[in-house]
């Protein structure tokens, strides 16, 4: 008896390769959060490019000192009460850290902090998901 090989079906070729390297940017979705959300006849507050850069300062310079200071942070959108910032790769956890652990400002008689939605190395996931809240809330 002889050894018969496999029949062989042709030669499977890669048609395309992708290689997919770590970003050097991540992205934050905030949200403005106020103790008066609810509508009582109060003017509305919505964020501004000043006010983004304002709070996101003050919540790194509190946990981290001059270093936090130090991270660069992009303003990509502002629109009223949301924000979408971008920041270096490697320095998302100090920031997401410092973000939650701030503890806002009182303005007047109002009481205002930023809240993380979302986060993530690639601003289309962050997109997808908004458009998804948006379908399922509206």
């Amino acid at each position: 008896m002889t050894p018969t090989a496999p029949p062989h079906h042709g030669t499977t070729r890669e048609i395309l390769t992708c290689t997919i390297k770590s970003p050097p940017f991540s992205y934050a979705h905030l949200e403005l959060a106020t103790d008066d959300d609810v509508d009582d006849g109060k003017p509305f507050v919505a964020l501004d490019d000043l006010q983004v850069r304002s709070y996101c300062t003050a919540a790194l310079r509190q946990f981290l000192g001059l270093t936090g200071v130090a991270i660069s942070i992009d303003i990509l959108k502002v629109d009223q009460r949301q924000c979408w910032v971008r920041v270096p790769r490697p320095d998302l956890g100090s920031f997401a850290a410092a973000i939650t652990a701030w503890r806002g400002v009182t303005e007047g008689d109002s009481h205002r902090l930023l809240r993380i939605k979302c986060c993530s190395d690639w601003l289309g996931v962050m997109v997808g998901v908004d458009g998804q809240e948006r379908l399922w809330n509206d």
